[in-house]
């Protein structure tokens, strides 16, 4: 399984061969602190990297077509097929079978001079943060030059030592027979604090951006599922939290692994799926973090609840369960190789599930773009109250 990023540059004075040389001279040099990242799982089924050193793949290739034309493509067709030629070999999708690699890159220069780099990363050794870590050491070696740099130091890597566990997966979901789509949206600052005010005035003291949009996704995707339906049926709100800041001591975020609790809100009437109610569930579930201390808590934890709705304990949990991840913050927008800050940052989610949600910074800080994976009725007829990607401001 693989996360699956890509970041979109345009022509700028740094040459594509100049670009070329930069990135792998400082991957090289990331390397010798990310050393794992340089090995291979000895099998695909291997609960352990064998770190022999054989290196990153690192492609480069050239096309004819236009940056513009493939940028306006992908903000409006989240699930272009041509955006998969921009990702190293079959580490395109988010479910891999074949490779035993741990990280692949692909540089890919365009006809107008702009450059996409695409970064295909194991999720078995790493979360989002990790990933994030990893390219802003990367973006720093390349600007510094070194990995001893005073401005380096502190995004070199944090490792730790913990039993060996296999990671809990949620097992296959029913494959329901309706078209599923993805689409980006956009909801500017402004906007998100229309909707902190909103549900401030309801049971929940200054609600974060993260609380309000996530409860608007969630209200607006359960809504479309019992338009569809025509019932409302127990729904389940699961977010994969960051629990780096909340073990005692603390881990740094450069610390490297799924470092990741499972945090489920749920809702079992229709009467719960007011912005306030939601808002209010997910704080609460959020106060209850606090009594992870350690990382065999937080393994503990997840696996219960995953063994619960592995088991059918909760109704309707297979249809009725929509996954929420974010990266803001993680600086993503921000990654300067030393030829600007990229005008676009996208993830590749043609393989997974339906009643996904990622959310992202906006390129400028003004915002958050969820990307939304969903039954195409819910992002034609029932979308959240934002504009997204292809309407005017």
């Amino acid at each position: 399984m693989y996360i699956p990023m890509l970041l979109i540059y345009p022509k700028g004075s740094t040459t594509g061969e100049k670009m070329a040389i930069v990135l792998k001279k400082s991957l090289s040099k990331c390397l010798t602190r990310y050393y794992p990242f340089a090995g291979r799982f000895p099998s695909l089924s291997s609960p352990y990297v064998d770190c022999n050193d054989e290196g990153v793949l690192f492609l480069e290739a050239r096309t004819d077509t236009q940056l513009a034309d493939t940028f306006n493509r992908m903000n409006t067709n989240c699930q272009d097929d041509e955006t998969d030629q921009l990702f190293p070999d079959d580490m395109i999708n988010y479910k891999n079978t074949t490779s035993t690699d741990l990280v692949a890159v692909q540089l890919t220069h365009f006809a107008c001079g702009g450059s996409a780099l695409a970064v295909s990363f194991s999720h078995a050794i790493g979360d989002g943060r990790t990933l994030s870590s990893f390219l802003q050491h990367w973006v720093s070696v390349a600007r510094y030059g070194s990995t001893d740099h005073i401005q380096v130091l502190p995004l070199n890597p944090h490792f730790i030592q913990s039993p060996l566990t296999q990671r809990p997966e949620m097992g296959p979901t029913p494959i329901e027979h309706v078209n599923v789509v993805m689409k980006k949206f956009v909801f500017p600052n402004s906007r998100l604090s229309e909707l902190k005010k909103k549900i401030a005035a309801g049971s929940v003291n200054n609600p974060t951006r993260f609380e309000v949009l996530t409860s608007l996704v969630y209200k607006t995707m359960v809504a479309a599922a019992t338009a569809r339906s025509g019932c409302f049926k127990p729904s389940y709100l699961i977010i994969m939290v960051n629990v780096r800041d909340k073990l005692v001591p603390k881990l740094p975020q450069s610390t490297v692994g799924n470092l990741v609790k499972v945090m489920m809100a749920k809702t079992m009437h229709e009467s719960q799926t007011s912005l306030s109610l939601v808002a209010a569930e997910i704080r609460k579930e959020k106060q209850l973090l606090d009594g992870i201390k350690t990382m065999q808590d937080s393994i503990e934890s997840t696996k219960s609840v995953i063994e619960q709705i592995k088991n059918g304990k909760f109704e309707n949990i297979h249809k009725g369960k929509y996954h929420v991840s974010s990266a803001c913050g993680f600086g993503l927008n921000k990654l300067d190789f030393g030829w600007g800050k990229p005008m676009g940052t996208f993830v590749e989610f043609k393989s997974i599930n339906a009643n996904t949600v990622v959310l992202m910074d906006t390129i400028d800080d003004d915002g958050i773009e969820p990307y939304i994976k969903a039954p195409q009725q819910l992002l034609v007829n029932q979308a959240p109250n934002c504009r997204d990607t292809q309407s005017s401001v």
